[in-house]
């Protein structure tokens, strides 16, 4: 088993920045992809980016692409999401999710935090 929690979630006006962390346990960590989801009111989970165990990264919808940053400190056993020019259609719980395989799709996560609420006002 592999727990997850994620911190870092709060209000933020647009343009604001916020880092949010996933710290691992129970497994070991630097075996795992990690991958950030996000789940807005009413809408499908979707994925926003991920980590393979050698750095490799992989993002989501165009929509984030040059505004987040995922990394990973296999050390701390944490996985990160920086976020800069948040925009209001950011607004979402955020989820951290690990599994053996690299990959976009949520399916194939195995383990999932308990979520962070980001909330981005206009």
């Amino acid at each position: 088993q592999v727990q997850l929690v994620e911190s870092g979630g709060g209000l933020v006006q647009a343009g604001g920045s916020l880092r949010l962390s996933c710290v691992a346990s129970g497994r070991t960590f630097s075996n795992y992809a990690m991958g950030w989801f996000r789940q807005a009111p009413g809408k499908e989970r979707e994925f926003v980016a991920a980590v393979g165990r050698s750095g490799g990264t992989i993002y989501g919808a165009d929509s984030v692409k040059g505004r987040f940053t995922i990394s990973r400190d296999n050390a701390k056993n944490v996985v990160y999401l920086q976020m800069n020019s948040l925009k209001p259609e950011d607004t979402a719980v955020y989820y951290c999710a690990a599994d053996l395989q690299f990959s976009s799709w949520s399916r194939e996560y195995d383990y999932w935090g308990q979520g962070t609420q980001v909330t981005v006002s206009s």
